[in-house]
């Protein structure tokens, strides 16, 4: 059966590790209810620390170059990836109607992508 990513995008950048206010907390009793919903389909998934966390890095030069890297995220964008989930579904339609019901859907936005199977048969 197909694999399919949801990535997860908010405005802002939340840091979810904090449930310092009780919007945050209710929001994650509804990725509870939405976790125990889906576990029939559900195949892995995180939530991510802050952009400002991050590291981004490169080789200067290319391959073999010199390894640079660089704090927070690649991109500046009004919208960051805040966690994905990964589904195994009958077919497309399928995984839209789930990664529908994520609760970032609300008020965000959920992509939804074909997972490439590198060890499937190929004949």
């Amino acid at each position: 059966m197909p694999q399919y990513a949801a990535l997860i995008y908010e405005s802002g950048d939340p840091d979810w590790s904090v449930l310092d206010t009780p919007e945050k907390q209710a929001t994650m009793a509804e990725y509870g209810a939405f976790g125990a919903a889906a576990s029939a389909v559900m195949r892995g998934g995180a939530a991510l620390y802050p952009t400002s966390t991050g590291t981004t890095v490169q080789l200067e030069g290319g391959k073999g170059g010199k390894v640079v890297t660089s704090d927070g995220p690649f991109a500046e964008t009004s919208e960051v990836l805040t966690g994905f989930y990964q589904f195994e579904c009958a077919d497309l339609d399928e995984a839209i109607a789930w990664a529908a019901r994520i609760p970032a859907a609300w008020s965000g936005k959920v992509e939804v992508r074909p997972i490439i199977d590198f060890g499937a048969d190929a004949s």
